[in-house]
């Protein structure tokens, strides 16, 4: 833990190294996506392998319930589009392609975040960065969640140059990050926007005049980028975040995806996302009032999403830069007082917190392992399928569960694998499809025998014994071969216990 002088030229490129290198690694270890990244992810596949043919395109079959902007996908896609070029010479399977674009995407999100890291340091000095760093190492959700392509992640990418900005004191940038966030890639930043505007404007930081002359030519001509770009790709006109806007806040219907009390965030996403810095951030603002003003519009922002009654982490993860930099405020003052009676007990308290932290980072991250089942039974499938030689197409029917778990296109094979992801089909008309095999939640189906099965993560148990908390997993996805086929059957597959 020792701050000497020397760590102050360490860099940031070593700071950038550590976090760049654990959020690589947990791409490495989860490469799968769910269904709130589905959108994104089929869309970049479908950029870098069918390029300009729409009508192959995913999102025309399967558009979502929103329709979601392209601009985002085309930007990681053009990134990444040297290195997939070479893997697919090299003939190399399409998952590997998977963890380029989301490699490209967490250098996109953690640049904008080092933007960011370098205010804080110029304003707060070196050691305010260094424990920055530290407490957003041994958190696990934004370096897990800066490589997954979710709406919410490339709007992160924008607010995290807006909070750079608005600590340079170039306000109406910082105006026209959060403006490009919101009418782009998440409405909801809106609720940002404003509580920061109004603070800009009653500090006499930015005028009525100056905003309207700097931000009002900027918000049209992010309107005319996206509804330009989105119109050809969805064939319609459209400006994607509006519909958003209007189904979620006008209608109202993000409620059908469940709901959560208003205190949710404050007593349950907020701490499992900041950790050590949740009680850290609440004391960085009794300890230095300059963090306040910057406290303010975005504790404001997660209060005003509260009172939307769906309510999911990643919605607010925006929010976690500017309160773990008044946890590190914090943290920092502990440090440089710790020879103090009283700040030595606070010190080891802040030294708990962090190895408190780092065991839930390690925790979460196991059940996160094991939370995208169907992408691992679709890499064994092809483990186990690609042994025989089969001469013709092989049918594979995705059900709904499976493909909203860790199945994407990046996961498919080229021939003989075929794949289908139907929706609606009943169980009893399986057997009447030309499926040779079925990747879903049930563990019998009519007309097939289940050849394997895989776990997924179910809860964690707390026990008396080593080791105290443990993850129980279950069967979640079955892999089952048609009972007409006499060559699936002949094969040695595991079997379903």
């Amino acid at each position: 833990m020792a701050l000497t002088s020397s760590s102050k030229y360490l860099g940031c490129y070593g700071y950038d190294l550590l976090l760049v290198s654990i959020a690589a690694f947990y791409v490495f270890m989860v490469p799968y996506t769910k269904v709130e990244e589905s959108f994104n992810v089929q869309a970049m596949h479908d950029i870098l392998y069918h390029r300009h043919h729409l009508d192959n395109y995913d999102h025309l079959e399967f558009p979502g319930v929103v329709p979601r902007t392209f601009l985002g996908s085309l930007l990681v896609s053009s990134l990444a589009s040297p290195i997939v070029v070479a893997m697919n010479l090299l003939n190399l399977p399409k998952i590997y392609s998977l963890v380029a674009v989301r490699l490209a995407l967490g250098c996109i999100i953690l640049s904008t975040l080092r933007f960011f890291r370098l205010q804080v340091r110029d304003q707060f000095g070196h050691q305010v960065e260094a424990f920055f760093v530290i407490l957003t190492a041994v958190q696990f959700h934004l370096l897990f969640y800066c490589t997954r392509p979710l709406p919410n992640i490339l709007a992160l990418g924008v607010v995290n140059l807006a909070y750079g900005y608005w600590f340079k004191r170039k306000y109406y940038a910082a105006l026209n990050c959060l403006i490009f966030a919101t009418i782009i890639f998440r409405c909801d930043i809106l609720l940002l926007l404003c509580p920061l505007g109004l603070e800009l404007f009653l500090t006499k930081s930015i005028s009525i005049w100056g905003t309207l002359k700097c931000c009002l030519w900027f918000a049209l001509l992010s309107i005319g980028l996206t509804v330009m770009v989105d119109s050809i790709m969805w064939k319609r006109l459209l400006w994607p975040e509006f519909e958003v806007f209007w189904f979620n806040s006008v209608q109202n219907r993000s409620s059908e995806w469940g709901t959560h009390p208003f205190h949710w965030y404050f007593t349950s996403a907020l701490p499992r996302s900041l950790l050590a810095a949740y009680p850290l951030f609440m004391l960085g603002i009794f300890l230095d009032r300059r963090v306040l003003l910057f406290i303010l519009p975005v504790f404001s922002f997660v209060l005003l999403y509260s009172k939307l009654p769906h309510k999911e982490l990643r919605f607010i993860i925006s929010s976690v830069p500017i309160f773990n930099l008044s946890a590190a405020l914090a943290a920092n003052r502990i440090y440089n007082n710790r020879k103090k009676a009283f700040w030595k007990l606070m010190y080891f308290v802040m030294i708990g917190l962090l190895l408190i932290s780092l065991g839930c980072t390690i925790i979460t991250f196991l059940a996160s392992y094991e939370n995208y089942p169907s992408g691992h039974a679709l890499k064994y499938f092809h483990q186990y399928g690609n042994v025989a030689n089969h001469k013709n197409e092989q049918w594979i029917h995705i059900d709904t569960f499976s493909a909203m778990n860790g199945i994407s296109r990046f996961c498919e094979s080229d021939f003989p694998w075929r794949y289908s992801k139907e929706e609606g089909i009943p169980l009893e008309e399986l057997k009447q499809r030309n499926f040779t095999y079925l990747i879903n939640e049930h563990p019998s189906v009519d007309g097939f025998k289940c050849l394997f099965a895989v776990n997924g993560f179910s809860r964690l148990r707390l026990q008396y014994r080593y080791p105290l908390i443990l993850l129980v997993k279950e069967p979640k996805v079955y892999i089952h071969g048609s009972a007409r086929n006499k060559e699936v059957l002949s094969r040695n597959w595991p079997g379903c216990s």
